[in-house]
């Protein structure tokens, strides 16, 4: 029996060891451009064009072919999708798995809503990974897969720009303005979206708010993932954070891919971690 997890590009991953895995890409559009979230992006070029460009940009999520494409032909598929509020990602892969199933009787496919994207996509993919490989069989698996999202990830972001937020219609070109004049943070997490819940002046107490807002979430030393944006300097504050409080954490610093470079803009920094 074949078995494969997906999920979309916002996941920032390529492939996942010891586990057949397929991203499907997100696609950033300009007026002039399109950047299709895939491993041959050149996102610095990418994020360096965004910061001059001055019109709209925004996003488009895979479409039913891309999430049947990667499929591919697996007896089992688990789907790990960006938060469906903010994208058509989730409908697009429920829409797949039914004519995935339809056209292939005895298969499945399950498709989770993270809620979330980066790093916290991330820990569920990779949680999948750790269940799929204990031989857990596919109700189990998408019950305990369910469970470790609605009790143990969670998600924080730090933004240094709110430029490309603006340009997509997701907050007002006043308050990026702002932020960008007086060197304010925003700091927050996901809840049916994008939802501030700190501007800090400064990184230094940007990230003070950071491990603050994590351990108020419930983090107690469990696996934390950093994505960055062009910004490892922040990321490794943040680490040596954890590790003065949590000295056994694990604590990995990557990077942003294509979807998540537009959204947090140089500078950026989106976490995952493990709650309780």
């Amino acid at each position: 029996m074949s078995v494969k997890i997906v999920a979309d590009s916002a996941a920032n991953m390529h492939t996942l060891e010891g586990i057949d895995f397929a991203s499907a890409p997100l696609t950033i559009r300009t007026a002039d451009r399109e950047f299709v979230d895939n491993a041959s992006l050149d996102i610095l070029e990418m994020v360096d064009y965004l910061g001059k460009y001055k019109g709209k940009s925004g996003s488009a999520c895979p479409g039913v072919g891309d999430w049947l494409e990667v499929f591919g032909d697996a007896d089992e598929v688990y789907c790990v999708t960006i938060i469906s509020s903010l994208s058509g990602s989730y409908n697009a892969a429920m829409t797949a798995k039914a004519q995935y199933e339809e056209e292939h009787p005895g298969k499945k496919v399950f498709v989770l809503d993270s809620v979330s994207a980066g790093p916290e996509q991330k820990l569920l993919v990779e949680k999948l990974g750790d269940l799929i490989l204990k031989g857990k069989d596919f109700e189990t698996v998408c019950k305990e897969i369910t469970d470790y999202k609605e009790k143990r990830s969670c998600l924080l972001f730090c933004l240094e720009s709110l430029k490309n937020l603006a340009n997509n219609g997701r907050t007002s070109h006043a308050v990026a303005a702002l932020c960008s004049v007086v060197g304010i943070r925003v700091v927050g997490d996901v809840k049916d979206g994008l939802h501030p819940t700190d501007k800090c002046r400064g990184e230094k107490k940007a990230i003070a708010t950071l491990f603050k807002n994590m351990k108020e979430k419930g983090y107690v030393g469990g696996t934390v993932v950093i994505d960055q944006c062009f910004n490892e300097g922040a990321a490794n504050a943040l680490k040596t954070a954890v590790h003065s409080e949590f000295p056994d954490a694990n604590v990995r610093i990557e990077k942003t891919l294509g979807l998540c470079s537009f959204y947090a803009e140089k500078g950026g920094l989106m976490i995952g971690f493990e709650r309780g």
